[in-house]
């Protein structure tokens, strides 16, 4: 809401895709090899889960289109 005072203790909601974008400006000369290879970890996993919604939306929109198809003549 424009206008609105935000109260002590709210938070800030970021805008869709911040935090990763955050993430890749980091300065990756500060990581260890140990962090470094934690954070590939993390990032495969947020890759797999990605993967696995674009599957699950991908069926919803297969459904849906065989749902209202126009029958063929």
């Amino acid at each position: 809401m424009r206008g609105r005072v935000m109260e002590e203790g709210e938070e800030v909601r970021r805008g869709r895709g911040a935090a990763l974008d955050q993430a890749l400006r980091e300065d990756l000369d500060l990581f260890s090899i140990g962090d470094l290879e934690e954070r590939i970890e993390l990032l495969e996993a947020e890759i797999s889960r990605c993967r696995a919604q674009i599957g699950r939306k991908a069926a919803g929109r297969q459904a849906a289109d065989a749902l209202f198809r126009k029958p063929e003549d």
